[in-house]
């Protein structure tokens, strides 16, 4: 069974920062690319950053320098770390697996950043 399970939101003031985990299993990790995405209410989920298997990384252009994603193969686990938090950077962040198949998606993690 795959599971991805995203943790470390929360609520932060402007300028402040917060790390996203997000742990996979039932999976081979290190064969697939893996992404962070958002969702503000009423809006369309977004890519915000993703990390493919040899580590070459893509942002959206709302995140480059503030964010960075990374991932620890041993540990199955993909990263984001997010500074200089803007209230604009409010949403549900979801991790997602793909690979040749089917993609994997998380529950969330709900991240406010107060004005």
């Amino acid at each position: 069974q795959v599971q991805l399970v995203e943790s470390g939101g929360g609520l932060v003031q402007s300028g402040g920062s917060l790390r996203l985990s997000c742990a996979a299993s039932g999976i081979s990790f290190i064969s697939y690319n893996m992404a962070w995405y958002r969702q503000a209410p009423g809006k369309q989920r977004d890519l915000v950053a993703d990390i493919r298997r040899g580590g070459g990384t893509n942002y959206a252009d709302s995140v480059k320098g503030r964010f960075t994603i990374s991932r620890d193969n041993a540990k199955n686990t993909v990263y984001l770390q997010m500074n200089s938090l803007k209230p604009e950077d409010t949403a549900v962040y979801y991790c997602k697996a793909r690979a040749v198949g089917p993609e994997y998606w998380g529950q969330g993690t709900q991240v406010t950043v107060s004005s």
